[in-house]
């Protein structure tokens, strides 16, 4: 297994003004962070014209889908708006597309969008990518997958690859995925797996408690449990903890909810210094 240098990501989508967004974007490019990523909900800022808005107030931060729910766009729609914020952004948007979030016909519905199979959905993820990689400039596509049909899908076409699995996830479940998908393809190593951040903080009783909102249930049990959405400790011990997710999962691209952008970057720091020493 090839080990890839760490990339970071930070998930936002919620902004009062547009400064406050452009200052978003520009803090995490001031930070470190490589990538801005949205999600596709209407509860969240409507995902293009945001990345484009974040694109326009920083000079190398990418942008990214996380991750559209592809119900909600024809390909050929996905494909149009893909192009305009490639040029908008001179080439640093990357497109996460994905079968629907769960509880996610509700959007579709209200966007007029038909919801339809799983089989459907997986055709309709296959058709965007397609529509993607046949533009004058592709962009990198982040495939969300949990379902086997999905995985297969992520493991011909993805660049990088996320795991839809619950919020109570263990590190040892996220190994187990990346084995399974691992199996499926010839080409594991040139596809870059993410893991999602949800908290970092020193003890889990100073985990808010509206993260509970987030993850359906109560973080400090979550975290007590073991679930790897939550980074519990000080900064060299989630410096730790993620470089053994990298050694065993080969989990490098680290993506943390925007809410703890502050904090995880002494993190960031520590594991690209470690990277830079050991290269």
């Amino acid at each position: 297994m090839t080990e890839r240098a760490f990339r970071f990501g930070v998930i936002a989508g919620q902004a009062r003004t547009g400064a406050e967004w452009a200052a978003t974007a520009h803090r995490a490019e001031e930070l470190g962070y490589d990538i801005l990523l949205l999600p596709d909900t209407l509860f969240t800022l409507s995902p293009f014209p945001a990345l484009a808005a974040a694109a326009a107030a920083t000079s190398s931060l990418r942008v990214g889908t996380y991750v559209l729910n592809s119900p909600n766009r024809t390909p050929a729609h996905v494909a149009w708006e893909t192009r305009s914020l490639q040029t908008i952004s001179d080439g640093r948007f990357e497109l996460g597309v994905g079968g629907g979030r769960p509880n996610g016909q509700a959007d579709t519905a209200a966007l007029g969008g038909m919801w339809g199979t799983p089989g459907e959905r997986l055709r309709r993820t296959a058709d965007v990518i397609a529509a993607a990689r046949a533009l004058p400039v592709p962009p990198e596509v982040l495939v969300a997958a949990s379902k086997p049909g999905m995985m297969r899908l992520a493991a011909e076409e993805a660049d990088t690859v996320t795991f839809g699995l619950p919020p109570a996830t263990t590190p040892t479940d996220l190994f187990r995925a990346a084995d399974a998908f691992r199996s499926m393809t010839a080409r594991a190593d040139r596809v870059e797996l993410l893991v999602g951040v949800t908290a970092f903080a020193p003890s889990i009783f100073a985990l808010p408690e509206w993260l509970s909102r987030q993850v359906g249930g109560d973080p400090r049990e979550m975290a007590a449990s073991g679930a790897a959405a939550f980074l519990i400790g000080d900064a060299d011990q989630a410096a730790e903890e993620l470089r053994r997710r990298r050694s065993v999962g080969g989990f490098s691209y680290i993506a943390v909810n925007g809410m703890f952008m502050e904090a995880f970057a002494p993190v960031l720091q520590r594991l690209r210094a470690m990277d830079a020493v050991s290269a």
